[in-house]
């Protein structure tokens, strides 16, 4: 009977995906329940009158609560390039509270110029276009760009800061249900006098107050989810507040979520969660936590888009819901209402565990504009090796050396581009990281070199957590230095993972992740050589056995900081330092390539990350595109989603729709569970494994493309897969479309994410903007939305109108052999014939870009002439790739001759070849070195 109940688990686990009862609700988190609980309007928080002060462009100030004795200190200060900062913390805390460290590349410098004057009411700071207004009864900012209010901070009065307390002492007749005092008879007089000089709950009503608040109570000092206990020794640390977008109606970012793009509203539900989990098979369209968390949010309207970055590394539950402007804006602003009382308003409330409050508001005005702000922070992302953007291929696992020769050769034998080959944690020893299953993988480094002879590269897993084992120098190691993670009674912290019985190295400690970056150089990661990279998976971080899947939130970190403070920043550790293991290794001349599960704000500095443990089915590919957006909208572009769904076996057809969706998102690897069938394209029937390997030869010539969209992310930051509304920010219609998309801001993607789908409709943006098919060269104008018929091999993809592509189309079998070829240039002309595009070129796999040696081309067609002229004055790299063809779209007429002229040059007449019905023009040759300035001609 018992093996018939675990089976129908089993099975129920199967069919219905993630089993929800290991992760918490809100209901379950006490300080979820205590924040959400707040009553709106009724704001305790007021700042203390003579405690105000301004220097230069920083105003600071305390604020009291009404009914306590705490005092918190709070500062607002006006940064450059349309950003201010506020932060609130304890001014004498019993305990330090965890300022989160190595997210902001740098301390952010303080506006000049400004301004400042009082009235009865508050404060206000001028600066260039923007105000802040802090209203002192009750504590209240507005920000204001050009005389409207853009955010309100505090207009709902919920906020909250539970300030560190002693833990009060209760008789048996008033203590709260399951609530452990830990007090003895030999200590309990010392610690009543302490409750009584320091808790504001026992007063002489004491025992009455208990009883009212016994369910209140609950938690606060000790808390259970199923089977395990969270000692919270430092009692209740919960800070929130709420934030208020007047005139916006949409929302963004805040990932990772499988969820809609533009944020859902949470009143009927669970807020949005933010704290990293190991999820697998996770739902589609819930707001649930999943691996990574970036409390990063855009509100953007047509009029203007802000941005909010709520710098907090505890769990984190964010609230959305619509409002009235109206309701909350402040009578001195009433002005901006005239003639429009249903002005929306979307209202957010943010609450973490613990930390303190330091909120970053970045003022746009456009979408552009506020992520290249919040780059100015935490970094843009950095520039990868050229071929960490190419195709990837990856399953759990590829079984063996001969494995892994046979699927190196079954792409060459099928004429399929690949540059990566990965394995899972089936190639170690006993799943040992930095070792190798030596009978089947017993000459690793040979394995390497034959996959580099062709120009390809290899990746392994190196997780987090290290198997307890006497005999695994590793462990060894880190035990006797001491640079494990402690428990709560400070003994190694221990649990399960995929070795079983398992410790994790304390990556807070700067010290510990020296140690680990230096566990990658090639003398002591035998088996390795410099062509192997490094795949960072589990590093939320998963434990098997813990609460939720993780790690216990009263474990100790470095600093003497728990878990609970440190969780959702773990990651981005992990990364942080197996990639600075890379650079080390190179002697820091070779860019590094790491993937990582778990992120946080500031992870786009160390590499890519993907979407987890998906599932192969249609809602899954779906879902992917606003994931892959969401966490580009954070800052982090470089992310994909495992082509195939990890989980179960996808039909034919949805494979195929996976692979041409994968070939225009950021990250491009194929990835699938060890029970699963396998899945190389050869292995599909010889029509879908044709459309398969034209989709990754289509992902192969557009690598110029690509690298040029890299490039520009990692100088100005935000998504390299954007949203419509970023570059059509006036056009309401696209606010809400999750299932299209822009590559940088000149090619428009539709995947079919629909089985049987044979008609498809595309939103095309823009007041008279031209969309040219890629494939057909039919042109179209937007806005409109039109239908296409589609068969299995069709995409839709849509080049914009003013714009030049560049391309390679001498596909081989990985990037690194297509560095010398030539480039095809793809012109599609705007209504007043015009376009311009960049290329970036360097060599694709060092740092020597950073000094200088790279070239940054702009291309400019206009009167009747296609330039090449440099975009940057201090790039000087130089390529042997010409110019082999260019094609134009959208030219009305035949020219009468074409001719070709370079710097050293005389001009010489081209052949074409001009397509009336398409007004297509190809040209042949013009032979001339890309990077060179120089200039083709035409006469009509």
């Amino acid at each position: 009977m018992l093996r018939l109940l675990v089976l129908i688990a089993i099975a129920t686990v199967a069919v219905n995906g993630v089993d929800r009862s290991n992760f918490k609700t809100c209901s379950e988190s006490s300080f979820c329940k205590r924040n959400r609980e707040i009553a709106p309007n009724q704001s305790p928080y007021d700042v203390i009158d003579d405690s105000i002060s301004i220097v230069g462009a920083k105003l600071s100030f305390d604020i009291s609560k009404k009914g306590s004795d705490a005092v918190l200190s709070a500062s607002i200060t006006a940064l450059r390039n349309g950003k201010a900062r506020l932060r609130i913390k304890e001014k004498n805390p019993l305990f330090p509270r965890y300022e989160v460290e190595d997210v902001l590349i740098k301390e952010p410098e303080e506006e000049t110029g400004v301004l400042s004057n009082r009235d009865d009411q508050g404060i206000q700071i001028n600066f260039r276009d923007k105000q802040i207004i802090l209203t002192l009864k009750p504590f209240r900012i507005d920000f204001l760009v050009n005389n409207t209010v853009v955010m309100s901070v505090n207009s709902r009065g919920l906020m909250n800061f539970e300030n560190y307390r002693k833990k009060p002492v209760f008789s048996e007749e008033t203590k709260p249900a399951e609530e452990s005092t830990g007090e003895t008879a030999e200590n309990s007089e010392a610690t009543n006098e302490a409750k009584a000089e320091d808790d504001p709950i026992l007063d002489e009503n004491a025992e009455a107050k208990v009883n009212q608040r016994d369910e209140e109570l609950k938690g606060m000092w000790e808390e259970t989810f199923k089977s395990h206990s969270d000692s919270k020794p430092k009692g209740p640390s919960s800070v929130g507040l709420d934030f208020s977008f007047p005139g916006v109606e949409h929302v963004y970012g805040i990932p990772e979520h499988a969820d809609s793009l533009a944020l859902k509203l949470t009143s009927d539900g669970d807020p949005y969660r933010l704290y990293n989990l190991d999820v697998f098979e996770y739902e589609v369209n819930n707001p649930m936590a999943l691996y990574g968390s970036i409390p990063f949010m855009l509100a953007h309207c047509a009029k203007s888009t802000v941005g909010l970055f709520w710098m907090n590394a505890a769990e984190t539950w964010i609230d959305v819901n619509s409002n009235k402007a109206k309701d909350s804006i402040l009578s001195r602003f009433a002005s901006m209402l005239k003639g429009n009382e249903e002005m929306p308003q979307i209202d957010t409330h943010w609450f973490s565990e613990s930390g303190i409050i330091d909120v970053f508001f970045m003022f746009g005005p456009k979408p552009n504009d506020v992520f290249e702000q919040y780059a100015s922070l935490t970094g843009p992302s950095y520039l990868p090796p050229l071929f960490a953007i190419a195709y990837h291929q990856s399953r759990w696992n590829y079984n063996d050396e001969d494995d892994v020769r046979s699927v190196d050769a079954k792409f060459d034998e099928h004429d399929i581009p690949v540059d990566v080959i990965w394995l899972d944690i089936e190639h170690t020893d006993g799943k040992k990281y930095f070792t190798w299953d030596s009978t089947k993988f017993p000459n690793p480094e040979d394995m390497q070199k034959s996959l580099a002879a062709k120009g390809r590269k290899m990746v392994t897993i190196v997780d987090p957590h290290i198997k307890r084992d006497s005999g695994y120098g590793i462990d060894q190691e880190a035990s006797s230095q001491g640079r494990y993670v402690k428990n709560k009674d400070d003994n190694i912290y221990e649990g399960w993972c995929w070795p079983g019985s398992s410790s994790w190295i304390d990556f807070v400690n700067p010290e510990h992740r020296d140690w680990w970056a230096s566990r990658f150089s090639l003398d002591n990661y035998a088996g390795s050589t410099n062509s192997l990279f490094i795949w960072n998976d589990m590093n939320e971080p998963s434990v098997f056995n813990g609460p939720e899947i993780t790690m216990h939130k009263d474990a100790k970190h470095f600093g003497g900081w728990e878990h609970r403070d440190v969780h959702n920043i773990f990651g981005l550790y992990v990364h942080k330092a197996t990639t600075d293991g890379l650079i080390a290794r190179s002697g820091f001349k070779e860019r590094p390539f790491v993937l990582s599960r778990a992120f946080f704000a500031g992870t786009q500095r160390f590499g890519a990350i993907w979407t987890g443990d998906n599932t192969a089915t249609w809602d899954h590919l779906k879902i992917s595109l606003p994931m892959i957006m969401s966490i580009g909208v954070a800052g982090l572009s470089f992310a994909g989603a495992d082509v195939g769904g990890f989980f179960k076996n996808p039909d034919e057809e949805l494979l195929v729709r996976w692979y041409q969706a994968a070939a225009y998102q950021p990250f491009f690897r194929a990835h699938a569970h060890i029970d699963t069938r396998r899945r190389e394209p050869w292995l599909l029937a010889e029509a879908n494994m044709n459309i398969v390997r034209d989709a990754i030869r289509a992902r192969y010539a557009l690598l110029p493309f690509w690298y040029t969209q890299f490039y520009q992310a990692s100088i100005r930051g935000g998504p390299i897969m954007r949203p419509l509304f970023v570059e059509y920010p006036e056009d309401t219609s696209t606010f809400s479309i999750s299932d299209e998309y822009l590559i940088g801001s000149d090619l428009l993607v539709k995947p079919v994410t629909d089985a049987g789908a044979s008609n498809i409709g595309i939103y095309l943006p823009g007041n008279y903007e031209l969309w040219y098919d890629i494939e057909s060269y039919k042109w179209f104008t937007g806005p409109r939305t039109i239908s296409m018929s589609i068969s299995l091999n069709k995409i839709p993809i849509f080049q914009r109108g003013g714009s030049i592509v560049p391309r390679k189309e001498r596909v081989r079998r990985c990037s690194s052999l297509m560095y010398d070829d030539p480039y095809t240039l793809t012109v599609a002309l705007n209504r007043k014939n015009q376009a311009t595009g960049q290329l970036y070129v360097d060599d694709g796999h060092s740092f020597d870009y950073s000094k200088g040696e790279f070239s940054l081309r702009k291309f400019n067609f206009e009167g009747d002439v296609l330039s090449s002229r440099p975009a940057s004055a201090y790039g000087n790299y130089r390529t042997n790739s010409w110019l082999e063809k260019v094609i134009i779209l959208g030219l009305k007429n035949k020219p009468s001759k074409v001719t070709v002229s370079g710097k050293n040059s005389t001009a010489r007449k081209l052949k074409f070849k001009y397509d009336r019905e398409n007004r297509l023009l190809v040209i042949k040759k013009p032979e001339v070195i890309i990077v060179d300035d120089w200039e083709i001609n035409f006469k009509f």
